[in-house]
């Protein structure tokens, strides 16, 4: 990336390298992680996931991040095999083998599992679905700001690939992201079907117009727990936000931007397309963003 830069750049921790692993409940190290090539993950990306925060011993808007993943088994007709409870024992059971206590991302993952076949019909997949809990000790580097570059890339139509889906296929993402560092910048900013500014190929998107702060109307957009706790604190906050239809004109001279996400939280985005936001006096990160980030500081430590 440019100036190996993105929203998921941790610092380099040596504790990763012996983390324990948890799959299909069988807690093994990094090396001996594997799954078959003929999962139905590896195979045809079929599987949903999550990314989950651990904040002193605590897994931020856990119950959120496992409805939202049984959700989207169900719309894949995908049968995790084990009980939301059940599920959450076994993350507890990996944090605890791993001494893991705050500053943890968590990737948890389920596909439909091996299949007896290399083609895409579901019924050939038999074994039971593959569940995969990886952790690891990661601590957001911070930086001052990202660059973004539109693409022509757009996140799934509901009725094609459902953006709201955290499904395993993330193809259109990953082209988005090489398009914008090919473009000299850290991601890309993703329009919807309609030509309105939507979200990144990783993050969802804001902007602050006047005091306001605006966001896709989320017809199109990842379905973001952190998105959709940013909304609320700016409406128990008396912050002005709203979810709307807004062009790239409009956002060029935005006051500020930012995006959210599980890893990042709110991440300032410095230019767009290289139209510094805010204007070249501006500061890296704007007052209402570095608002709402205090505010989102205060609600994690409340949680956690």
């Amino acid at each position: 990336m440019s100036d190996d830069i993105s929203t998921h750049q941790a610092e380099e921790d040596q504790r990763n390298n012996s983390v324990l692993l948890s799959v299909n409940g069988q807690l093994v190290t990094r090396d001996k992680a594997v799954v078959s090539v003929f999962d139905s993950g590896f195979m045809l990306g079929d599987g949903v996931w999550e990314g989950m925060r651990l904040y002193d011993g605590v897994w931020s808007f856990l119950e959120e991040h496992i409805n939202r993943l049984f959700e989207g088994a169900l719309a894949l007709d995908l049968d995790i095999g084990m009980s939301k409870q059940d599920l959450i024992d076994e993350i507890e059971r990996t944090r605890l083998a791993n001494e893991m206590h705050t500053d943890v991302h968590l990737r948890l993952m389920v596909t439909r599992g091996i299949k007896s076949k290399p083609f895409q019909h579901p019924a050939l997949s038999r074994s039971g679905p593959t569940i995969v809990i990886l952790m690891e000790h990661s601590k957001p580097k911070l930086h001052r700001g990202i660059k973004l570059a539109t693409v022509p890339h757009m996140r799934g139509l509901p009725m094609t690939q459902d953006p709201k889906l955290n499904s395993h296929s993330k193809l259109n993402c990953i082209l988005a992201c090489i398009a914008a560092e090919k473009a000299g910048a850290d991601e890309a900013l993703m329009l919807d079907v309609n030509g309105f500014v939507n979200t990144t190929n990783a993050c969802n998107f804001f902007i602050v117009r006047g005091g306001e702060v605006w966001t896709s109307s989320g017809d199109y957009c990842m379905n973001g727990i952190t998105r959709r706790k940013v909304i609320e604190l700016c409406r128990e906050n008396d912050i002005p936000v709203f979810e709307k239809n807004f062009s790239l004109v409009e956002t060029y001279s935005a006051d500020e931007a930012f995006l959210t996400g599980t890893f990042g939280a709110q991440t300032p985005v410095l230019s767009i397309d290289g139209r510094v936001i805010g204007g070249e006096n501006a500061e890296p990160v704007g007052p209402v963003t570095q608002r709402i980030r205090s505010l989102y500081k205060a609600l994690i430590k409340e949680n956690c």
